[in-house]
């Protein structure tokens, strides 16, 4: 996975990537009031290599100038007919605005229709507005079933019938 969009730079995860990842991850938490859990919904950001790579999910990077300012992730769930859930999809307030979240979002359905999966599910809080207007107006459904503390919402896309 290399895509650019505009001058950003999208990545496969390298081990490198941790320390920049969890910085970005953690500041945009707290800018919403919302608590880094690294024994909780924020240990897979520590542990990619097993929660994502080893079970057939993929962990992106967006870097802008050499600095990571994004991340987005999916791996297999058991939620569903053969789905994945998106995680990890946080932007820096420097990089808002532009166009990425979308272009990320669709990035990462492409990734996951060809891999075949059916289903994507996106657990989220109602304080992340944007990442709520952004689900809502790319086709994902509410749902029930809010699986991570700190989220209280949850959204479930079908890819069949070449959506």
């Amino acid at each position: 996975m290399k895509n650019d969009y505009k001058d950003f730079l999208i990545r496969n995860w390298e081990e490198g990537h941790r320390t920049s990842a969890t910085e970005v991850i953690r500041s945009v938490l707290s800018e919403y009031g919302l608590g880094w859990e690294p024994d909780g919904a924020d240990r897979d950001v520590l542990q990619v290599e097993e929660c994502y790579l080893a079970v057939g999910g993929e962990f992106w990077v967006i870097e802008y100038q050499n600095q990571v300012v994004g991340t987005g992730a999916y791996y297999p769930i058991k939620r569903g007919e053969k789905a994945v859930e998106i995680r990890k999809m946080y932007l820096l307030p420097s990089v808002r605005g532009l166009g990425l979240g979308k272009y990320l979002l669709q990035q990462l359905e492409v990734a996951i229709a060809s891999r075949g999966f059916q289903q994507i599910w996106i657990e989220t809080a109602s304080v992340l507005t944007e990442a709520v207007k952004l689900y809502e107006s790319n086709g994902y459904q509410k749902a029930t079933g809010v699986e991570t503390a700190r989220c209280d919402r949850v959204y479930v896309k079908s890819l069949q019938s070449g959506d």
